[in-house]
């Protein structure tokens, strides 16, 4: 997925109360052995947004007629699956940080599995920085499919996670206020390194891949400058740190510019899901459960917005600011919130069945749509003839076509989840 992506397994199914163990004592907690659908189902609504790249509405918006009564729904659609230039959130915005929060959510239920299954503390953290190496290592792979040589490069989101998966994992063995605390101190160690830097009188951002006409639309003036695009810390590290590697040609900017710094603040935005999970697992009644995700989201996504709006910490995903972890990490809440209540609470959950299937095996799911998508593409037309996706016209063929790669992934998925294959690390 672009780099919106990434995956580790479900969570472990280990458990968490449903409305079955809400009629339980209020003084225990979940047992293992039990999952959350509405886990599965949240992840599985993120993947598939990330799979449904392949529609590509922004194409045929682009060639739907101004006059057509729907040019305002493609045009809509083809917003919300593009990413927005530099500061604010659409829709695929949220694809990365919804991943990555998902990730702390399971850890406190697996790990509340592994010990149920008698691992040892030990044993867990070296699977965990294992775990770390191979995300990272996948990042890097699927970033250099199709290229002459390995692309080293860590912004992905499965490198950014693994880059900070160990340290989660050490955090989740840990009390919750410790947990807390370190949040906080990410959020502001790292808000203070960029307000403390300065790319010095000398950075041309044309240089910087920064164009004249780009930099007066949407780069910042005043404080909020220190968050401009390859001219803040994380593009400096990595001008240094990525061309320790073997190149191509010598790294000068990221055209997105995305950092490998920023797993920093990603590791944040874990460490809120990593809190939630811990909140799912507790022994809270469901309601008090959906009230504080609820309320803890919506209070942290005010702050994020208003850290923006006064200019204090301007809301980018690309650089995963500060703010940008308290906006999307309070979306993200009230996200789970919802799922949690209508899913686990509710227990209205056929409904979400498609969603399922993908969530419970997002690692296949993220490398298939990576890899064998233009299979997929060749083989209908190898079979069905070069126009095969022309059925309503040239203008909405993108998303024919798109559709039918959806349509064969899921079935794979499909496959996959009825005979219980499911990919981890």
């Amino acid at each position: 997925m672009s780099h919106d992506a990434a995956l580790l397994p479900p969570h472990d199914a280990s458990a968490a109360p449903t409305e079955e163990s809400a009629a339980e004592p209020a003084s225990l907690p979940a047992a293992p052995g039990r999952r959350l659908d509405s886990i599965d189902a949240y992840r599985g609504l993120v993947m598939s947004l990330m799979m449904a790249e392949v529609l590509e509405f922004r194409r045929v918006a682009e060639k739907v007629p101004a006059g057509n009564f729907l040019a305002p729904v493609w045009s809509f659609l083809g917003h919300h699956q593009s990413h927005v230039e530099w500061a604010g959130c659409v829709l695929h915005d949220m694809i990365q940080p919804s991943f990555s929060f998902l990730v702390g959510v399971a850890l406190p239920f697996s790990i509340a599995s592994r010990l149920a299954r008698g691992q040892s503390p030990g044993r867990m953290t070296a699977h965990a920085v294992w775990r770390s190496f191979i995300l990272v290592f996948l990042g890097v792979f699927l970033r250099s499919v199709g290229r002459d040589r390995t692309n080293f490069t860590f912004e992905d989101t499965l490198s950014q996670i693994g880059l900070g998966y160990t340290f989660l994992f050490l955090l989740a063995r840990c009390r919750v206020r410790t947990q807390w605390i370190a949040f906080v101190a990410i959020l502001v160690g790292y808000w203070a390194l960029f307000a403390a830097y300065s790319p010095g009188p000398d950075h041309v951002p044309e240089a910087a891949g920064v164009p004249q006409e780009w930099a007066q639309q949407h780069n910042f003036t005043g404080f909020a400058a220190h968050w401009n695009k390859n001219a803040n810390p994380a593009w400096a590290f990595d001008v240094w740190f990525l061309n320790l590697f073997p190149r191509a040609r010598r790294f000068e900017y990221n055209g997105g510019g995305y950092a490998t710094l920023s797993f920093i603040p990603t590791l944040a935005t874990m460490v809120l899901g990593l809190i939630a999970g811990g909140v799912l697992r507790s022994p809270w009644r469901p309601r008090s459960r959906i009230l504080w995700l609820a309320v803890v989201g919506a209070v942290i996504l005010t702050l994020g917005w208003g850290l923006g709006q006064l200019g204090i910490c301007p809301v980018v995903k690309r650089i995963w600011t500060p703010s940008w972890v308290l906006y999307s990490g309070g979306i993200c809440l009230l996200f789970l919130a919802a799922f949690y209540a209508i899913m686990d609470v509710g227990d209205w959950k056929a409904w979400a069945f498609p969603l399922r299937v993908i969530g419970a095996n997002s690692i296949a799911a993220y490398c298939l749509s990576h890899l064998i998508e233009p299979f997929i593409v060749d083989s209908f037309h190898t079979h069905l003839g070069p126009h095969v996706f022309d059925i309503l016209g040239d203008t909405y063929a993108p998303s024919v076509k798109g559709c039918a790669v959806l349509a064969v992934l899921w079935l794979i998925l499909l496959w996959m989840y009825q005979r219980k294959v499911l990919v981890r690390i």
